[in-house]
Order: C-alpha cells, then sequence, then structure tokens
C-alpha cells in the first residue's frame, strides 16, 4: 500500500511553509487528492514532483 502525506509532512520533508506546498497543489505541481477537509500526496506523486524538479545542466 502506498503511504500518503499530509501538507504538514510534504512541507516539513522540503523545509517550506504549509502554504507553500497549498501553493503546488494548486498550480498543479504537486498532485494530491483530497480527503475530508485534508490532502493528501502519495509517495508516488512526491517522487514524480522530486523527479521533474531535477534539471539537466
Amino acid at each position: 500500500m502506498t503511504k500518503l502525506y499530509t501538507c504538514d509532512e510534504v512541507a516539513a520533508r522540503y523545509g517550506v511553509e504549509k502554504s507553500t506546498v497549498w501553493k503546488w497543489i494548486r498550480t498543479k505541481k504537486l498532485a494530491a487528492f483530497k480527503v475530508g477537509k485534508c490532502y493528501k500526496v502519495s509517495e508516488e506523486h512526491i517522487n514524480q514532483f522530486e523527479t521533474s524538479k531535477l534539471t539537466i545542466v
């Protein structure tokens, strides 16, 4: 089963504010789904986000 992360956990992982994570979700940079009133981010979506952040120099 895939691990699900809260916005707080994602923010802590990247050292950013929770509002930044919400912005990433709102602008579709980070895929998430709503469970009740909270957004959850799957480990797969975090891996995709990290891969998309890589740049080739």
